[in-house]
């Protein structure tokens, strides 16, 4: 088991920059895919980016490309998530969690050990 702590969430105006950290410790965390979703009140949680366990490969949701960065140091056992041009419909709760399902990057289910949350909000 992988134990994750989100940090770096705020408040921010619209257009503006917040970087949002991941820590883990436990089990191997170089070894896995890593993953962003959010979750805003009274909707379902969603796919943000997420990562290879190497870093070489990068997906992300059509909502943010462009405007989010996914990242990791692996001797820091750290994901990143750049979050530039935020937009309110950004405003959510951010979680960092596991692949270790080893499937598609942007099912929730493929996921585990979720962190607990950063809130993030965007003003207009």
């Amino acid at each position: 088991q992988v134990q994750l702590v989100e940090s770096g969430g705020g408040l921010v105006q619209a257009g503006g920059s917040l970087r949002l950290s991941c820590a883990a410790s436990g089990r191997t965390f170089s070894r896995y895919s890593m993953g962003w979703f959010r979750q805003a009140p009274g909707k379902e949680r969603e796919f943000v980016a997420a990562i290879s366990w190497s870093g070489g490969r990068t997906y992300y949701a059509d909502s943010v490309k462009g405007r989010f960065t996914i990242s990791r140091d692996n001797a820091k056992n750290t994901v990143y998530l750049q979050m530039d041009f935020l937009k309110p419909e950004d405003t959510a709760v951010y979680y960092c969690a596991v692949n270790v399902g080893g499937g598609a990057y942007w099912s929730p289910g493929e996921y585990a050990d979720w962190g607990q949350g950063t809130q993030v909000t965007v003003s207009s």
